[in-house]
């Protein structure tokens, strides 16, 4: 499939949305990226220009092409700028309710036969989509962090999703040469339902006594071949986002497994987010992480 995309429309430029906003601009489109405020939209601009100039200094990317992948993206805070978008990619944080309400103002400006999709890592892709006049040119494209480096994208095909709509999905991660695969529209998709209950499994033998978090991670990474342990892959996607998950995971399959342990809990309730807070599971405010008391 021949992708007739020209622009490409990104809500959020947070955690996921910048490296998203960026690797579609890489991949020669023009991109309107919009925020909430000037604040976190100037944080997420940042945070793309530093990973471009990280590009050029290692030689991946001429000072050239970096420029014209900055000049592609074109930053705002107003809703009507993704008018004349061919694709709108929801990249808010995991919150059903704030991305119904959005999707509820967006979907009447974006022209007719454009197409909608949402970043969502664990949300149901068809009660989104139902937010719009256009389910059957709605998906899920789900990218991993950060997405510049992971190679993975999930489409998601909703029920009511079109086959013109999936094709797209897959000729998207073709075009960004990410590796693509087809995931149901369950809670967690096919990584997340996998990876989630083992980071949570990972905590609990902590809190039963099993291991130290250091020795938990380093059996893993050694024991298994895994790049990174569990409980420091919980910090790396944030507590925040790992409890969010857990709960609508929980939630919907009713197992045990996916539900928060109670230090996720406590660490979540006290602000302790994990790497971004600078603190988690591990402590960063050193040269290296070190495990970090429980509240």
């Amino acid at each position: 499939m021949n992708i007739e995309i020209e622009r490409v429309g990104v809500v959020g430029c947070g955690l996921m949305g910048h490296g998203i906003t960026q690797i579609c601009a890489q991949g020669g489109w023009d991109v309107v990226v919009r925020e909430v405020d000037q604040e976190r939209l100037d944080k997420g601009l940042a945070k793309i220009e530093k990973q471009l100039a990280r590009a050029v200094e290692k030689g991946k990317l001429s000072q050239e092409d970096a420029d014209a992948v900055r000049g592609r993206i074109h930053p705002t805070l107003d809703y009507a700028e993704l008018a004349d978008c061919d694709l709108v990619i929801e990249a808010m944080t995991e919150d059903l309710e704030a991305k119904l309400e959005m999707w509820r103002e967006v979907d009447p400006i974006v022209k007719e036969g454009a197409f909608l999709a949402t970043n969502t890592s664990s949300l149901s892709v068809a009660e989104q989509a139902a937010a719009t006049s256009r389910p059957e040119r709605f998906l899920g494209l789900h990218f991993f962090n950060p997405a510049q480096v992971m190679p993975l994208l999930e489409v998601v095909r909703a029920e009511g999703t079109s086959d013109e709509a999936s094709d797209l999905g897959f000729a998207l991660g073709e075009h960004l040469g990410k590796t693509t695969v087809a995931a149901g529209d369950n809670r967690g998709f096919i990584v997340n339902r996998l990876l989630v209950p083992y980071m949570l499994d990972a905590i609990r033998a902590h809190e039963q006594g099993v291991g130290s978090v250091e020795d938990i991670d380093a059996g893993m990474i050694a024991g298994a071949s895994h790049p990174m342990g569990p409980i420091a892959l919980a910090d790396f996607v944030g507590l925040d986002t790992l409890a969010s998950i857990a709960s609508v995971m929980h939630e919907a399959y009713g197992e045990e497994r996916f539900a928060a342990p109670p230090s996720l809990t406590k660490l979540v309730e006290a602000g302790h987010f994990g790497r971004k807070s600078g603190r988690g599971y591990y402590d960063y405010s050193g040269e290296k992480p070190v495990a970090a008391p429980l509240p």
